[in-house]
């Protein structure tokens, strides 16, 4: 194997490149909506891959080959494909009604000045129930802005308290993508870095709480709002929440899920069966990007730790960062710069992970706290792109019911990400890690 070799990471430049360049022309100049979401990512990486074979020197292409399949063939990498469509067939399954049926409960049991902070909670609950924050931008955004319309609260406040509460989700649930890739990852259980998780969120949402509870003091809705639920239709979610908090197996997790959403589904008629099945493989087939993807960077990634790109990248974070809480620092910036590069936490999340490896490794930090490091400065990162999915999804909500907003009304008002960031320094500054036994 090679060794500190700064040209292998060409490739990684190379995506960048492509899948920038391309994204930028989609949205700004082709004035493309959601542009650098109809990129197609799978095809960049494809690029970016043919030119990590391309540079792979001294082998023949059968061994290249057997390089890719070695990355590819990883324990943690068929775990996690096999649970990401598990996590697809889920939401499949247990559709969208019960996530609203959520949402309209709790506000039906609130005082009307509160509603924002309700808000904040439901989006909070649903994105960890569900595990994707973009499915809850798209659920309680078109609430977000009847609660705006019905009161004296501002829209960009309500869409930006939905868009923080989305990313507390995204990052804490255990059938989230970004939480699954980033254990798999890194090999640790979901439980351990979901208890690392909240030393970092919990502080987070408390003191956005305390920012929209001042924010809406002083102001008041003249009317409740009252849309029909139905309570049964949140047991799976429910369920699927207790199983991962208390340490069900993942696989067993999202089966209670399945099996218990599927039961509800046929037995109060809300589905019948060959609905349930097309729901179940439109859940699946909703995951087969983000499969192919992590493929894709496995295999490109195997190439470039083999030509030594990943030794010349860890010799320069050495150069730069000094001790475990310059190396926890150096992972949280490395993920940050992949999302930014790619707009999709998942796959900044994949992309970064052979590389923090090598950096928990050499900086001795556990496993647990690097998977929760990487997933959340991407969500934090994700959560203020102003060509990200989430915002570029509340904008197009509220389009869509005749509200105008920009990118940076909604940036101004993302109080959680905002926290998330001041917690996360504080984690890794000021908390020193446990000793390993």
């Amino acid at each position: 194997m090679k060794k500190s070799n700064a040209f292998a990471l060409i490739p990684i430049g190379v995506f960048v490149a492509v899948y920038l360049s391309v994204g930028i022309i989609f949205e700004y100049v082709m004035k493309i909506p959601m542009g650098f979401y109809n990129v197609p990512i799978i095809v960049a990486f494809l690029v970016a891959l043919f030119v990590a074979v391309i540079q792979t020197k001294g082998v023949s292409l059968d061994e290249k080959f057997g390089i890719m399949g070695q990355g590819v063939g990883d324990k943690n990498i068929i775990t996690m494909l096999i649970i990401f469509l598990l996590a697809g067939i889920f939401v499949g399954v247990v559709g969208r009604d019960s996530a609203e049926s959520v949402a309209y409960f709790m506000l039906s049991v609130t005082p009307p000045r509160f509603a924002v902070v309700v808000m904040f909670v439901i989006s909070c609950f649903v994105s960890t129930a569900m595990g994707t924050s973009v499915g809850t931008i798209t659920l309680i955004t078109p609430i977000a802005a009847a609660i705006s319309a019905s009161s004296g609260f501002s829209l960009p406040l309500c869409v930006g308290t939905v868009v923080g509460g989305a990313m507390f989700g995204d990052n804490l649930s255990f059938i989230s993508d970004t939480t699954i890739a980033a254990c798999n990852g890194q090999g640790c259980k979901m439980k351990d870095k979901f208890r690392t998780n909240i030393a970092i969120v919990v502080p987070a949402a408390i003191l956005t709480l305390v920012i929209i509870s001042l924010l809406s003091f002083k102001s008041d809705i003249p009317e409740s709002i009252n849309k029909e639920y139905n309570l049964i239709n949140i047991i799976p979610y429910v369920l699927v929440l207790i199983s991962g908090i208390i340490g069900i197996n993942v696989f067993v997790t999202l089966l209670i899920g399945i099996v218990s959403g599927s039961i509800i589904m046929l037995a109060t008629g809300a589905l019948g069966f060959p609905e349930l099945l097309s729901g179940m493989g439109s859940g699946a087939s909703g995951m087969f990007e983000t499969s192919m993807v992590a493929v894709l960077v496995a295999a490109m990634c195997a190439l470039i730790k083999h030509n030594g790109g990943f030794d010349a990248l860890l010799s320069g974070i050495r150069r730069i960062f000094k001790g475990r809480k310059g190396g926890q620092l150096g992972i949280g910036l490395l993920v940050v710069l992949m999302d930014v590069a790619t707009a999709n936490n998942t796959v900044a999340i994949v992309m970064a992970n052979p590389i923090a490896t090598e950096m928990t490794k050499d900086f001795d930090i556990s496993p647990k706290k690097t998977a929760s490091l990487l997933d959340t400065f991407s969500c934090i990162a994700q959560g203020a792109l102003p060509y990200g999915a989430q915002i570029l999804v509340a904008l197009s909500a509220v389009s869509t019911l005749g509200y105008e907003l920009t990118a940076f009304d909604i940036i101004g008002n993302l109080f959680y990400p905002m926290m998330l960031l001041f917690s996360s320094l504080v984690f890794i500054f000021l908390i020193p890690e446990k000793k390993k036994a």
